[in-house]
């Protein structure tokens, strides 16, 4: 169980597609925060077939502000997304008004403290945050600093939609560096492929490439505008299901390097 942020550059390279995908198809029970200063896009997409009442990130910061952020609250303003398999993914839909995160942003520290606190609490979660765009005036950096991977999502197809990476890329090291868990939790997620492989795009980054996503319109569609059937079997999903032990496998690692490196300076 971790906290993952995933975050994109600029533009619209599917951080919110990737983010769902991710939730859908893993094995473990997993969260997708919504925490995009510029609003969230389930309910309207994904979620817009239903009714759903006014619910999630905001009114759990209010309550957080209170000193009432509960397990209960919490449960509270969360939707179960698979009905197939009730209580293992949900989502906590995000603010709908880019004004709001200024009620949002003073309890960024305490909402991260609790999302951490959801992997010993049971049932554990894993918890997906979708952090929007790093091009913002209000990036939601405790939660990116504190996050047990920050995967930055990249469009793969072509040079041109690689290049916004690389400043993105600068500000988060400088940033997780001077204030987080170290520039080791950063990487790339990539979208579509073009002329680049992985290995070259790694290496002009220099960031791990640990999942690709393929171009999938249909289960793309299904995941962003609610329109069409999403399948188990589609290509997207199945790639997403197959990042999961990679991202996994990277967390441990890091885990126990800081395990070890705490244990050294101890010593």
């Amino acid at each position: 169980m971790a906290l993952i942020a995933m975050v994109s550059a600029k533009g619209s390279p599917g951080v919110t597609t990737a983010a769902l995908a991710c939730t859908l198809s893993w094995s473990s029970r997993t969260l997708l925060a919504e925490c995009d200063p510029a609003g969230g896009d389930i309910l309207a997409g994904y979620l817009a077939n239903s009714e759903i009442p006014p619910i999630g990130l905001l009114n759990l910061a209010v309550a957080e502000l209170r000193g009432q952020a509960d397990t209960t609250e919490f449960n509270k303003q969360i939707i179960d997304l698979d009905l197939k398999h009730p209580g293992y993914r949900h989502v906590l839909p995000g603010i709908n008004d880019p004004v709001q995160i200024g009620t949002v942003r003073p309890v960024w520290p305490r909402l991260t403290d609790f999302f951490l606190g959801l992997e010993y609490k049971g049932p554990g979660y894993d918890v997906i945050a979708d952090c929007g765009r790093l091009a913002t005036s209000a990036p939601p950096w405790p939660l990116l600093h504190r996050a047990d991977l920050v995967v930055l999502v990249v469009r793969a197809t072509s040079l041109r939609a690689i290049l916004p990476a690389i400043p993105a890329i600068g500000q988060l090291r400088k940033e997780l560096t001077d204030n987080g868990r170290g520039a080791g939790s950063l990487a790339l997620m990539l979208v579509g492929r073009g002329s680049e492989p992985a290995s070259e795009i790694e290496r002009r980054l220099q960031v791990p490439v640990l999942a690709e996503l393929p171009e999938d319109r249909a289960a793309a569609t299904a995941l962003s505008d609610g329109i069409g059937r999403l399948r188990d079997s589609s290509p997207l999903l199945r790639a997403a299901a197959a990042a999961e032990p990679i991202l996994r496998q990277a967390i441990e690692q890091r885990r126990a390097r800081l395990t070890a490196t705490r244990a050294g300076a101890r010593g």
